[in-house]
């Protein structure tokens, strides 16, 4: 039987249905080879040749497949129809080379994993596309030089940073960006007034004032209250005439369908969905079929697909709702890489309510499947108003708008999302008619002040990457993940927002390789990767270039010290450290001690503070924010009952109250953490004292007599009864829990350790060979729960989100890793072609004990202790079994 590969065990199920038994269909489980993560694995001495290695959780897969083609040398490599997927038949073919020398090799794609699809790609092999492994090549090379090489410079000359990349530096210097505009903006007050008016009817409309004391109004004329006022008496001093009502159709377009990048935006404003979260749920959709291939800049549409779309839209909504042409879309995209549709569902009449997945997977589906049945539907048909009143002399003037909705069109099934505020112009209006009076209701001010720009949200990023040319489809989601994995960034309400290592990172990378994290060479090097995978350019020619250059760069910073990049950090950042406080004062005196002068300090930790260079004499510091609203230098509470001083300190920490100063015999005197939640302004001498006490004696315990305590540890407020540790809801009751309620918390805490019941989070079901699956919380996080076999959730799949068919290869590559599998689990997961081996290596039945045996029985004895006994040889049988599942790596992990 033919052997194909794909990379996913969902896929290969999927696939199997659909070719049957004639075919061996295996996973790679992704990528089988990378570069070992060593100095030398691309030799820039050697034409940048690359040195890959066989990942050592790739070997069992890698075996797997050898094993099956000793049985047919026919290999289909099915991967992908992306770059990625072009670059892993390549590694498989290299990887497997010694196994293929008398075997056919064919490379097949398919856009959709529908039975057609896959049956016409079987008819249609063809080779490996070389320069799209080429862009690969290239692509993996300039990530390897720049990480490799730049990330040591980082450690070296920025202590606490971690490493650079060559689009997520990018990546993270356009949050930064957004950061420091922020932080520079200044709001402007400015005013508007608003007028709710009447018809003669007594139908109310709201309007807004336009043009005062004969002109027009911009958006600064009315500067405060007092102007804003003198506006709305003009307007209640005059009577007010409808002087003109036009009306116009309007119409609006329905959206293209998906691509990538438009699908992780919706599904972040529309689901909650992160860039990952949205790829990982539209990785399952297609490998199960339901959806065509995610990672695409296409747009447009198989000539069957548009009209199996409008086939589904007649039948569900009727003809009106259908256009009388297709809708074409034309596809941006210019690189082979991208060169396939936009992403929708493979069967058009398959609505969301129908589809048997996670919730999850259902609600992508839902906007999948309605975005695309609303990029063939009829335009939306709108009759837009805008009304003009004003007064007879012509001093005053507002203006109302509003539509009214004609025929909702596509509007019937899907609108799209927005980041922000549409404005009025979907307002109602009733009845109005030229030159009839409007009848004054209320006319009100209203303050305003300008907005900063927003923070980016994952999908903003992403829009913006886009827009600049920087990133791929698939690179998105790991270049997204990857700057918060490094606590560069955090996201807070949806919200990126640069950390302090994130704002040094980038202003080192900005001072000593502006080329590097620049917009335009990055977009400009895409390009090129872009010329490379469509055969117009030579990839070693690429490497060449940018090795010369970027090469110097890094000579250039071989003598650099710390102090001096520090001090130029410090001079590049001084507009966001120092503000200028506009009194013509120097912004970088100490405002503590007044001598000494404001330095940027790292700790070790990879944070960054402000500190007095006078250290330690003054100890003022405050964060790299900026010095509004935190607390500043030392401030002395009181004194205690001794008479010895209790302070209030910010350290690089976060504030802290310290009772007396170090000294040679007290070099670290008590300190105290000022709790979450409590505000540091507010701190007085007896919150500080009651802080610096802790940890509070409660009393004995009822059952033995222990001391119970109560105290604000690293996890916050507990209790604690010998080794026991129970959490406490809020840090107050530390210093008010009494010994029945200590009890109650303790008692209350689940039970760890060994011989503890885990808690169940989710009940998935009973696994195929029996026996109920489970996610359970233990002591080191969720994990899978089958029999024996406890298999820990990878650090991207979280409770809500698993299912069934990922808990199983979690199940399978536990258990055979382990050695628990049950010989019947193990049996069933392995492939055919192996599974057949392991039948022909069965121990033969035991035969009678002759009085030969017997002596050599006696003869095996275990030897003396001392002696080393004699390894037992493995059995054929288990080292035939198949290797274990485990989960599908997918292109995004390497990017």
């Amino acid at each position: 039987m033919p052997v194909v590969v794909v990379e996913s065990p969902a896929k290969a199920k999927t696939i199997n249905k659909y070719l049957g038994d004639d075919y061996t269909v295996l996973a790679s489980f992704g990528h089988v080879r990378d570069l070992p993560p060593k100095d030398g694995s691309v030799d820039t001495d050697d034409d940048f040749a690359m040195k890959w290695e066989v990942a050592s959780d790739s070997k069992k897969h890698v075996k797997a497949i050898k094993d099956a083609l000793a049985h047919d040398p026919n290999l289909i490599l099915a991967t992908d129809p992306d770059r990625e997927g072009e670059a892993i038949s390549w590694h498989l073919r290299e990887a497997l080379a010694s196994s293929l020398k008398k075997a056919q090799i064919s490379r097949v794609t398919f856009n959709a994993i529908t039975k057609s699809a896959v049956t016409e790609a079987m008819a249609n092999p063809r080779d490996i596309d070389q320069p799209l492994v080429d862009a690969y090549l290239a692509r993996r090379a300039l990530d390897y030089l720049v990480g490799f090489n730049l990330s040591p410079v980082l450690w070296r000359k920025l202590p606490g940073s971690r490493s650079a990349g060559r689009v997520q530096s990018v990546a993270l210097r356009i949050i930064v960006d957004r950061e420091m505009e922020i932080e520079a903006f200044r709001a402007r007050e400015y005013w508007t007034v608003h007028a709710t008016l009447a018809t003669p009817k007594g139908d109310e409309y709201r309007a807004q004032l336009v043009s005062y004391a004969g002109r027009k109004l911009e958006r600064y004329d009315l500067a405060n209250e007092e102007a804003a006022r003198l506006a709305v008496s003009a307007v209640n001093s005059r009577d007010l005439t409808v002087t003109s009502v036009a009306s116009k159709p309007a119409s609006r377009n329905p959206w293209p369908p998906f691509m990538t990048s438009t699908l992780q935006q919706e599904a972040s404003r529309k689901l909650g969905l992160g860039a990952r979260a949205c790829m990982s749920a539209a990785q399952r959709l297609y490998e199960a079929g339901y959806i065509t291939y995610m990672r695409t800049d296409g747009i447009d549409m198989a000539p069957e697909a548009v009209m199996a779309a409008r086939d589904a839209i007649k039948a569900r909504f009727g003809a009106d709702y259908v256009p009388k042409s297709p809708r074409m879309y034309k596809n941006k995209a210019k690189n082979a890489q991208e060169a396939h549709e936009c992403i929708r569902p493979t069967d058009m009449m398959l609505s969301p309510d129908r589809l048997n997945v996670e919730p999850e997977q259902k609600r992508l589906y839902d906007l999948i499947w309605k975005r695309t049945l609303a990029s063939q539907m009829e335009a939306a048909r709108m009759e837009r108003t805008t009304v003009e009143i004003g007064s007879a002399d012509g001093q005053v003037g507002l203006r109302a708008t509003g539509q009214v909705m004609l025929f909702d069109g596509f509007l019937k099934i899907y609108d799209q999302g927005h980041d922000d505020d549409e404005g009025e112009d979907s307002a109602r209006l009733p009845q109005i008619a030229e030159g009839e009076a409007a009848a004054k209701r209320e006319v009100t001010p209203e303050q305003h002040f300008t907005q900063p720009p927003p923070r980016y949200t994952e999908a903003t990023l992403v829009k913006r990457m886009e827009e600049l040319g920087i990133g791929r489809p698939s690179t998105y989601a790991s270049i997204v993940t990857t700057i918060q994995d490094r606590d560069y960034v955090r996201k807070d309400k949806n919200r990126l927002i640069a950390e302090d290592k994130g704002r040094l990172v980038t202003a080192f990378l900005v001072k000593y390789f502006p080329r590097y994290v620049s917009y335009d060479f990055t977009a400009d090097m895409e390009g090129e990767l872009d010329d490379i995978s469509s055969g117009s350019r030579e990839y070693r020619e690429v490497l060449r270039r940018f090795w010369r250059d970027f090469s110097a760069a890094l000579a250039d910073t071989s003598e650099l010290r710390i102090t001096e990049v520090l001090e130029a950090i410090n001079e590049a950042l001084a507009p966001h450290l120092y503000p200028d406080p506009g009194d013509g004062s120097d912004p970088r005196v100490c405002p503590l001690c007044g001598q000494g002068r404001l330095n940027l300090k790292t700790a070790r930790s990879g944070g960054a503070f402000i500190g007095c260079n006078n250290y330690p004499e003054c100890r003022y510091t405050r964060p790299l924010g900026g010095p509004d609203g935190e607390a500043v230098g030392d401030a002395v509470l009181g004194l205690d009952p001794e008479g010895v001083e209790i302070s209030l300190k910010n350290g690089r920490f976060g504030p802290y109250v310290q009772r007396g100063e170090a000294t040679a015999e007290q070099p670290k005197p008590p300190r105290a953490s000022i709790p979450k939640g409590w505000d540091a302004g507010s701190m007085d001498l007896e919150k500080a004292l009651m802080l610096l006490s802790l940890p509070r004696e409660i009393g004995p315990h009822p059952e033995d007599g222990a001391v119970v305590e109560a105290g604000i540890g690293r996890y916050g407020p507990y209790v604690k009864h010998g080794a026991k540790y129970a959490n406490l809801p809020e840090v107050d009751e530390v210093f008010t829990i009494g010994m029945n309620r200590a009890v109650e918390v303790l008692a209350s805490k689940p039970q760890r350790g060994r011989g503890a019941p885990a808690a169940a989070l989710k009940d998935l079901g009973e696994h195929p060979d029996g026996g109920p699956v489970q996610v359970l919380n233990g002591r080191f996080g969720p994990y899978v729960k089958w029999g024996k076999v406890n298999a820990t959730l990878p650090r991207d799949v979280t409770p809500e989100t698993i299912d069934m068919d990922k808990a199983l290869e979690l199940i399978a590559a536990k258990a055979t890793k382990g050695g628990k599998a049950p010989r019947k689990a193990a049996a069933k997961a392995a492939p055919k072609t192996v599974a057949a081996k392991t039948a022909a290596a069965k121990k033969p039945a035991a035969r009678k004990t002759t009085a030969k045996a017997a002596a050599k029985t006696a003869a095996t004895k275990k030897p003396a202790a001392g002696k080393t006994a004699a390894k037992k040889p493995a059995t054929r049988t288990a080292a035939a079994k198949k290797p274990a599942k485990t989960p599908a790596a997918g292109p995004d992990s390497d990017a």
